[in-house]
């Protein structure tokens, strides 16, 4: 599934909630697409001491990711890194999800 943009909802202590949607220039499913728009909106919640009881983030207006038209970039670090993503996602759908993770977690061969 990809996104057309995404909702975060922050509780406060109080009782009080925070809600700010935002929407992608166009449907999206990458890692990087979607860290920097949740990125975004936790900025602009500007959050300084406010005692949080429940956050929550939610894609919205979500389509099939067969449906998004790919578009051609001359930003070839982020080509090489949604090509990676690709690779790493029918990985873990063949063998499972524990099948890629950071190294630092495998075991030690001597």
């Amino acid at each position: 599934m990809a996104a057309r943009g995404l909702t975060l909802t922050l509780r406060f202590a109080g009782g009080a909630t925070w809600e700010k949607t935002r929407r992608f220039p166009e449907a999206s499913a990458h890692d990087d697409d979607l860290r920097t728009l949740a990125y975004r909106l936790i900025d602009a919640a500007g959050l300084q001491r406010g005692r949080l009881t429940g956050i929550t983030l939610k894609g919205e207006d979500l389509i099939a990711a067969g449906q998004v038209a790919e578009q051609i970039s001359f930003d070839g670090a982020r080509e090489a890194r949604l090509v990676a993503e690709e690779v790493s996602d029918r990985i873990r759908a063949k063998f499972g999800p524990g099948a890629i993770r950071p190294a630092t977690t495998l075991l030690r061969v001597s």
